[in-house]
């Protein structure tokens, strides 16, 4: 059949995590969020190795939320400097 609930949450996690060190890696290097994005994205991508080996990856879900934090906050500041203009 299908994946094992847990093992369909582990994957779940490691997708979500890809996804936003991705995101994360887009951000412009003239944003004020870059450098942070930037340290963010790689204790992300050292998550992720651990999930692909089967280990524990302690406090990923708090990169995760600090992540997307990141990004609704860099989205902001390009409104904010678009309507500026």
């Amino acid at each position: 059949m299908g994946m094992p609930a847990t093992e369909n949450f582990h994957q779940n996690r490691l997708e979500r995590a890809l996804q936003l060190a991705a995101r994360l890696e887009r951000l412009s290097a003239d944003s004020v969020f870059a450098h942070h994005a930037s340290g963010l994205r790689g204790a992300l991508l050292r998550a992720v190795e651990q999930l692909e080996a089967d280990q524990a990856a302690p406090g990923l879900e708090t990169l995760l939320e600090r992540g997307f934090e990141i990004l609704v906050l860099a989205a902001r500041n390009i409104v904010t400097s678009q309507q500026e203009k």
